[in-house]
């Protein structure tokens, strides 16, 4: 031992060390907190934890020492060593001590999975601390929290986390009160207010760049998660990227091996079977080596889930997901107990072991289970009553499933979350469609499909937030676009621009994430009451379905609903692809006679493709009536039906529901040349666009008109607001990676998407002469996003516009043509088809309600 005369001073370097090593934990470096305490435990003459070493009675500078660098290690992965530390510790800490000893055991147990062990540590060192260590206190508060988030007592956790943050204010300690909030932020998700914890969850992230920057990859894991939780599994992912590079840079194995997992759930949610599972092994292998049991079991969980959608020996599948609700329950884990059931159960089904099945299905189901379990719940049960040939109970279990859906989606206020929780529910849609399609009634098939596409336009989207963050993220996202316009004519291209766009961008979404959600939405639309609509305005209904790669049709109308099976998708598909890229090749080039035979040629023969696969077999159900009513789905979307030989001439409108079409319908109102309120807009640099305005002025005299510099984002939102009819001559973009901002370039920038949710009133007839904003990106159960969809959200009735670029002379003489005609008295649909009957090159589609 050291000199009593160096004693004061050196236990002066051993203290300063450890608080080194605290900042260094709570800023995420375990490893560099270790190597600090190592030095002040050597300074101590600390020699190891073997046993026979002797420990001095009652040094709590060395148990405090120990009990740090038990955590360090721990959290590096050598959990067992951890242990050893901190058995180390009790054998020498003052009764004082003894409650930062248990607070840090309870910890190593809550990160490894051991919730009762935690709670029960945690348990005993909280009452100790309350007249000794208020910071101390607010730690286990802070930890008992997660304990309470981890086992579902969510009133529990954020009493503990409040709690924590007033005592952690109290004593300056930033650091803690950050982490509480971020715990306060927690308890929304699992009581399904995403919006509130992504709102929570940004107020946390400033807070954590002060003080504490390394837990700043911790909350893009939970950020994720949320994100997870509406189906966002894109955006999650790319969140999940950053915080395992954080993960891996820090050592902080643990979050790693949970960043991993989250990254399995992100890849199964997206139908990604193979990289799925190979994720969840990875993690499980790093949840072992740390001892982490119940988190290992975890990630098994998730490869066998993995595996049940492969649909490969569904028999292992079912005995070794028993196996592991076993040892769930043994852990008092009762919701991943039950989520293994039910993996269970839907097994020995596809294995047509049924008497198994039944029995596992009796056992009682875990209160407060999360919203993913209550969906496999409801989607084991419908599965089990459909082998047994029950589709009514089958299908009673599948309607209340999504009705959960409908519910969380009555809590989302972004268009980016509406359309992307349908995915949660994507395999209940499709198991009752499947069950309808069993029972063979078309009625009843084409009441599924309309209760499985489309849902999020039940709602209507709440007004984008107009904070100052926001404000000024706009305002400079549109000062970017237009010097980026001035360098691409003038043939520059500065990429550090384009990568500050993205980031505003993001930041923009970000903040419609936490936007709260508008309750309940618009109920589903009747068969008759589609019929009777259909009948009064003489049409028929085609409404398309791709069921496990066939292409279905259902047609209704003429007082009958058939069913066709047409094709398989997938060719059709490809069709409609390649006619898209034909069709833009085509405008606006100049190109050889060779190669414009070449073009022309490929685009009549992915017509023939597509009207043979679809409107061929259809032709009967079609004949007699005035026109069409079309439903389309995934990639025939973006088909420009009045193309094809048979539609050519004839009405036609395209909606994603049936649902759309009656609403649209009914909110519909015939032009009044001299009532109203409508505006004509001309945007930059289209050379025929002031003349198209001014000639459009003489068919539509009352029509308020915005043109060169008059022509700016703020003036034409505020005349769009509740007109009842809008043209734009504008350049258009449809942005296929962040379709909130697909915009029409205007005096000032653009007018985005993402725009229109600032509309206080929807304008009532958007008619879009400009390249192919008619476009849209299909998520999973035909949910659309993109600029017509956008319009179609807030409530406009009809909406015009292309699918591909159109070339100027043709865009100019189909939109003379067709507001002529409109003037006159015509609907949309009508006028549509009339002025694009003989032009070859027309794309533009009539949306909504025709």
């Amino acid at each position: 031992m050291p000199d009593t005369g160096q004693v004061a001073p050196l236990r002066e370097r051993v203290e300063r060390l450890h608080k080194l090593s605290v900042e260094a934990t709570d800023n995420g470096r375990p490893a560099r907190a270790a190597r600090r305490l190592r030095q002040g435990l050597a300074l101590l003459g600390w020699g190891g934890t073997a046993p026979g070493v002797p420990l001095p009675r009652h040094d709590g500078l060395l148990a405090r020492l120990l009990t740090s660098l038990a955590h360090a290690e721990a959290e590096q992965g050598r959990t067992g060593l951890g242990m050893e530390l901190l058995d180390a510790a009790q054998r020498c800490a003052p009764p004082a001590e003894l409650a930062i000893v248990h607070a840090q055991r309870g910890l190593m147990h809550l990160r490894t999975g051991s919730n009762a062990l935690a709670l029960q540590e945690l348990d005993l060192a909280a009452p100790m601390l309350v007249d000794h260590d208020r910071v101390e206190l607010a730690r286990v508060l802070l930890n008992r929290s997660v304990i309470h988030l981890m086992t579902g007592r969510v009133r529990l956790a954020r009493d503990d986390a409040r709690r924590s943050a007033q005592i952690a204010h109290a004593h300056g300690h930033e650091v803690i009160a950050a982490k509480a909030l971020h715990n306060d932020g927690y308890c929304d998700l699992l009581l399904g207010d995403v919006p509130a914890a992504l709102a929570g969850f940004a107020r946390v992230e400033p807070l954590y760049r002060d003080v504490s920057p390394g837990f700043l990859p911790v909350l893009a894991l939970d950020r994720a998660r949320a994100l997870l939780a509406v189906g966002l599994t894109d955006e999650a992912g790319r969140t999940l990227d950053q915080a395992i590079d954080g993960f891996r840079r820090q050592r902080l194995m643990q979050d790693y091996a949970e960043a991993e997992l989250a990254r399995a759930q992100c890849a199964l949610d997206a139908g990604r079977v193979a990289e799925a599972r190979a994720w969840a092994r990875r993690a499980e292998t790093h949840f072992w080596r740390r001892d982490s049991t119940a988190w290992a079991l975890r990630a098994a969980l998730m490869r066998l889930r993995g595996e049940s959608a492969r649909a490969a020996r569904p028999g292992s599948v079912a005995r070794r997901a028993a196996e592991l609700s076993g040892r769930f329950a043994e852990l008092h884990m009762p919701g991943e107990a039950e989520m293994a059931r039910l993996v269970s159960i839907r097994a020995l089904v596809a294995a047509g072991r049924l008497p198994e099945a039944v029995a596992a299905a009796a056992n009682p189901a875990s209160r407060g289970a999360p919203l993913d379990v209550r969906l496999m719940r409801h989607l084991a049960a419908a599965e089990l009553a459909g082998a047994h040939g029950q589709r009514g109970p089958a299908l009673r279990r599948v309607r209340s499933g999504l009705a959960l859906i409908h519910s969380h989606r009555g809590t989302l206020g972004s268009l980016d979350m509406l359309t992307g929780v349908t995915a949660l529910g994507a395999d209940l849609a499709a198991c009752g469609l499947a069950t309808a399609l069993a029972g063979g009634s078309a009625r009843h098939v084409f009441a599924w499909s309309e209760r499985c596409r489309a849902q999020a336009f039940r709602y209507r989207p709440p007004h984008a937030p107009e904070d100052e963050r926001t404000a000024e993220a706009l305002a400079e996202l549109r000062q970017l676009a237009q010097r980026m316009h001035a360098d691409e004519a003038a043939g520059q291209r500065r990429p550090e621009l384009r990568r500050r766009c993205l980031e505003l961008e993001q930041l923009i979404r970000e903040r419609g994430w936490q936007l709260p959600g508008v309750g309940a939405g618009l109920a589903l639309a009747s068969t008759s009451a589609v019929e009777a609509a259909l009948a009064a305005d003489d049409y028929a209904m085609v409404s398309l379905l791709n069921v496990d790669g066939t292409l279905l049709a259902l047609t209704l109308g003429r007082g009958r609903c058939r069913l066709y099976e047409l094709s398989a998708y997938e060719p059709v598909a490809e069709a409609a692809r390649r006619l898209a890229g034909d069709l833009n090749a085509q405008a606006g080039r100049i190109l050889r006679p060779a190669m414009k035979a070449v073009i022309e040629a490929s685009v009549r023969r992915q017509l023939g493709i597509i009207a043979d696969a679809v409107i061929a077999p259809l032709t009967q159900a079609l004949s007699g009536v005035r026109g069409i009513v079309l439903v389309p789905t995934m990639a025939l979307s973006a088909v420009p039906w009045g193309l094809l030989p048979e539609l050519r001439g004839r009405p036609l409108v395209v909606v994603p529901s049936a649902l759309v079409w009656l609403s649209a319908r009914r909110a519909r109102s015939p032009y009044e040349p001299d009532g109203g309120s409508s505006v004509l807009v001309a945007g930059p640099d289209l050379d025929h666009a002031e003349t198209e305005i001014e000639r459009l002025g003489a068919v539509h005299p009352k029509a308020k008109r915005l043109r060169g510099g008059l022509a700016t984002v703020s003036a034409t939102l505020e005349a769009l607001d509740g007109a009842s009819f809008a043209h734009f001559a504008a350049h258009g973009h449809h942005e296929r990676e962040n379709v909130l901002f697909s915009r029409l370039d205007l005096a000032d920038g653009p007018l985005m998407a993402y725009d229109l949710e600032r509309l206080g009133q929807a304008p009532g007839h958007v008619v879009l002469s400009a390249c192919d904003v008619g476009q849209a990106v299909v998520r999973a159960g035909d949910e659309l996003l993109g600029f017509t969809a956008a319009l179609l959200y807030l409530g406009t009735s009809t909406v015009i516009s292309s699918l591909t670029r159109v070339p100027d002379q043709v865009a100019e003489q189909i939109m003379m043509a067709y507001h002529r005609d409109v003037a006159r008295g015509a609907s949309p649909a009508d006028a549509l088809a009339s002025a694009s009957a003989d032009e070859p090159a027309a794309t533009f589609v009539c949306f909504g309600a025709g």
